[in-house]
């Protein structure tokens, strides 16, 4: 008897078999989360490096230290995963764009 997983692999594993992957989808999920979506929208707007309360305010959030804090860490992830950088100490924006090879 064949089981139904052996006949259809999930769209994970089909893509890493067949080594595609779709370019309009992040390969990160969390990046792909519509809350980092609207945080990356606020910088390709922006036209200097922005604090998280000025992003605060541009999305429409609060500004109070709980607001602040979490989007903080959310611009320190996208830092890590090097989608922004920080010029300064709390002073964020994108990154440079790397050259294809």
């Amino acid at each position: 008897m064949v089981t139904v997983p052996a006949l259809w692999p999930p769209r994970k594993t089909l893509r890493s078999l067949t080594g595609h992957t779709d370019p309009a989808t992040p390969a990160d999920a969390t990046v792909a989360s519509p809350a980092y979506q609207q945080i990356l929208a606020v910088f390709h707007a922006a036209t200097a490096p922005m604090r998280a309360k000025d992003i605060c305010r541009a999305l429409g959030t609060g500004t109070t230290r709980k607001n602040t804090e979490g989007l903080r860490a959310k611009l320190k992830r996208l830092v890590a995963r090097q989608i922004l950088t920080e010029a300064e100490a709390g002073l964020v924006t994108l990154a440079s764009p790397t050259p294809s090879p």
